[in-house]
């Protein structure tokens, strides 16, 4: 027989550290599409229509905090279109991060990151606590005492978190799409009984400059209504974070988030008209529940008061488990690059960042169960979202100038001069913040300073080179050299 000669495998190439750490480290790729994101871009924000947003009334009346509602959803509509673009040039867990990371170093992707993990932890520990309030007043399961309903909303929703993504943004698509429908049913009974003359019907502050029926507390009133009209839309900035587990981000991203923005726009409109044209604005400034509040303006229960308030609870459950989604991949972005802790970042079998999701919890679940008070809560989580709404808006602007023939998919209407209208509304807004509680703005400031001297001490020195949103920066620098030379 002839001799065979036996060729040797070729021996497997060696895997570099940097490999080994980005493996523990990664995402369940193209597990959604364009309706779950849409679904995501809604469900962050959904419980906002329930309640919060009529507070803004006690500060600027309905012309006052109708005006602060267009302003911020203009704000909000030119951030999108900014967010969409730069969603598509760099389509990573980081999000706003990342951007802000390309467009101004190091200290901006943190400061700007940082800003949103403020916004996505105190939030969902927020919302936890309008879960409990509204489970031990609609009677259920018999509790008297809200804390076992935080720790069942943490624990159970991070399990399904932790069971995988695809799960969970299916969970959260259907319990939005019950929260959703509830206000549609909501805003056809209400128009029902609307009447125009309710709509101003808070007495005037005559010491008020510029007050009228209309601007009750002045002029002034509408500038401190802006953090209140922030909660019709407040999280929808959060959907690039699912970019590493989108399914052709490029376009999915930017179609999703402009989508999303169009149903919340229309959400938001016809919830504050119907709600105060049936109630009235001096009834609903103070309601803890101003849709059922709405419906039952005589006192007497109603079938469809009854619906409302059980899908009021959707929508809290829906905006809680999408905010905590958002909150563990911010977390995991940061950690995984190193600005934060590194193990932070490591994944599941199911890749799911177990500990960003179990770390985050733990946090908001000891918030929520000693403090007890959500409004608190999200005053210090408007305040860093405005923060990040500022850096993000001016990355954009940054990155036009600097790089302007950077392959952008998709491009955002208007150019800068629509990420320049998002820059001075969050100005604003931010100012506004101190107008509506200082002390919240202060706690936010003081968490911010305790971050910021975690990174300038230690871990700007530890940087992960490899980490998607670095290794896209260091490729700017390094085309910024050759084009010196």
């Amino acid at each position: 027989m002839p001799d065979r000669t036996e060729i040797p495998d070729a021996p497997p190439t060696p895997r570099s550290p940097e490999d080994a750490y980005l493996e523990k480290r990664t995402l369940r790729r193209g597990s959604a599409g364009p309706l779950l994101l849409t679904g995501l871009g809604v469900a962050y924000v959904v419980s906002g229509d329930f309640s919060g947003w009529n507070f803004g009334l006690a500060h600027g009346g309905f012309g006052g905090l109708a005006v602060a509602a267009v302003l911020m959803g203009l704000m909000y509509t030119c951030m999108v279109f900014a967010l969409a673009e730069m969603a598509s040039v760099l389509p990573t867990a980081g999000g706003g991060y990342g951007f802000a990371r390309r467009a101004l170093g190091t200290w901006g992707g943190f400061l700007t990151g940082t800003a949103i993990l403020i916004e996505y932890v105190l939030a969902p520990a927020a919302i936890s606590l309008f879960i409990g309030d509204y489970v031990e007043s609609l009677g259920l399961f018999g509790l008297t005492s809200s804390w076992p309903v935080y720790l069942a909303c943490f624990v159970l929703f991070i399990g399904i978190h932790l069971w995988g993504v695809g799960e969970a943004l299916r969970f959260s698509f259907v319990v939005t799409g019950v929260a959703v429908a509830a206000l549609l049913i909501f805003a056809a009974g209400a128009f029902t009984d609307f009447d125009a003359g309710r709509l101003h019907d808070i007495p005037v502050d005559r010491d008020a400059f510029g007050a009228s029926s209309w601007l009750p507390f002045g002029l002034l009133g509408i500038w401190a209504s802006f953090p209140f009209g922030m909660w019709f839309f407040l999280g929808v900035e959060g959907v690039p974070l699912a970019a590493e587990e989108t399914r052709d981000p490029a376009r999915t991203l930017p179609k999703a988030m402009a989508t999303s923005m169009g149903i919340l726009l229309l959400l938001a409109l016809l919830t504050f008209l119907a709600a105060t044209g049936a109630g009235g604005a001096d009834a609903m400034k103070d309601a803890g529940n101003p849709l059922v509040a709405a419906l039952q303006s005589d006192g007497r229960p109603t079938t469809l008061g009854r619906i409302v308030n059980y899908a009021g609870l959707a929508g809290l459950v829906a905006s809680f488990f999408s905010l905590i989604y958002a909150g563990s991949r911010q977390l995991f972005a940061l950690s995984r690059a190193g600005y934060l802790p590194r193990f932070l970042s490591l994944t599941s079998r199911r890749k799911a960042p177990y500990l960003g999701l179990l770390v985050p919890g733990a946090l908001g679940f000891a918030l929520a169960a000693a403090t007890g008070d959500g409004a608190r809560m999200l005053n210090v989580a408007v305040f860093g979202a405005t923060i990040s709404y500022a850096l993000m808006a001016l990355s954009h602007i940054v990155l036009r100038r600097r790089e302007p023939y950077l392959p952008r998919p998709y491009r955002t209407p208007g150019g800068v001069l629509t990420s320049s209208v998002a820059l001075a509304l969050a100005c604003a807004a931010l100012v506004a913040t101190f107008l509506v509680d200082v002390t919240a703005a202060f706690i936010a400031l003081g968490v911010y300073a305790l971050a910021a001297g975690y990174f300038g001490f230690y871990s700007r020195h530890r940087l992960v080179a490899s980490a998607p949103e670095e290794e896209f920066a260091a490729l700017a620098a390094a085309e910024a050299e050759l084009a010196r030379e």
